[in-house]
């Protein structure tokens, strides 16, 4: 089983130039890029806006790609999949999943993880990723969509919105019906109280349809994209459902707040952190 990192909490450190290489000597074996970091929000208006400062956007992005290719070329570490720009039905957002998709493409990598649309109905994000996959087959890219959650004010937990649960996630799949169109179980957003179901359980339910994970540890009630291990989730019935699915993707982690937030952190003892322990959860898998 391999073993794979997002690029954007330690890229926010050291840029995406180092961060690869860094990635590649802390022990993972590919690295998912991160390019839902050229959306950032306004902390004073909490409005979305492009960045227009990275060095992903604007009129020489694929020189850049093809730059990023090549040290990761040069380091022995691909690109196994992407993260899109989300929230995917606000015009930043959507306005990049096409051109996500071909950064995708150029880096090598075989999936693009986009964001359902939240708080409508299924048949509004069955149209909205049927729209997308032409495109993303031309570029040999297989969109992956996963599981998200909403936020009951009110009693303070999450609630389910469209692929939250299982059922949903397994309907909007049975939905669309393409061999291009996957699904990507975010483990901690499974396991969050209020939605009725688990990552075990989804994995399940999903069966063949798994083919990318975003791996990170929650205490159950927040989102908290921390290191595995560090708080609440039972991993052991998770790995014994990727097994018994015959999963074949990577392992690949999405803790990003471990790096973001813990600055006192160094980039590389953290990423050597991270490391260890997707390859303890690989083991696990790799040993049933």
């Amino acid at each position: 089983m391999k073993i794979s990192t997002e690029t954007g909490s330690a890229a926010r450190r050291m840029g995406l130039d180092m961060a690869i290489p860094y990635i590649a000597k802390a022990g993972f074996d590919a690295f998912d890029i991160t390019l839902s970091e050229v959306i950032v929000e306004d902390p004073r208006t909490e409005r979305l806006f492009l960045n227009n400062r990275h060095p992903l956007v604007g009129p020489q992005y694929l020189k850049y790609v093809r730059h990023l290719k090549q040290i990761a070329d040069d380091n022995g570490i691909p690109c196994n999949q992407s993260h899109a720009p989300y929230p995917a039905d606000m015009p930043e957002a959507h306005d990049r999943l096409k051109w996500a998709i071909e950064c995708t493409a150029e880096l090598g990598g075989k999936i693009c993880v986009i964001h359902p649309y939240c708080r409508v109905e299924m048949e509004k994000n069955t149209e909205f990723f049927l729209g997308l996959l032409p495109f993303a087959k031309e570029h040999g890219i297989k969109i992956a969509t996963e599981n998200m959650w909403d936020w009951d004010l009110k009693e303070d937990h999450a609630k389910p919105t469209n692929c939250s649960t299982h059922d949903s996630f397994l309907a909007q799949m049975e939905a669309i019906n393409d061999d291009s169109f996957v699904a990507c179980v975010d483990l901690g957003h499974a396991e969050m109280d209020g939605l009725g179901t688990s990552a075990a359980q989804m994995i399940r339910a999903l069966g063949h349809h798994v083919q990318a994970l975003h791996i990170h540890d929650i205490d159950k009630h927040n989102d908290n994209h921390q290191i595995p291990f560090s708080l609440n989730i039972d991993y052991a019935p998770i790995v014994k459902a990727l097994k018994d699915v015959n999963y074949s993707g990577d392992f690949t982690l999405e803790a990003s707040y471990y790096l973001t937030k813990h600055p006192e952190i160094d980039v590389f003892d953290g990423l050597c952190d991270l490391a260890k322990a997707a390859r303890r959860l690989a083991d696990m898998f790799d040993a049933l």
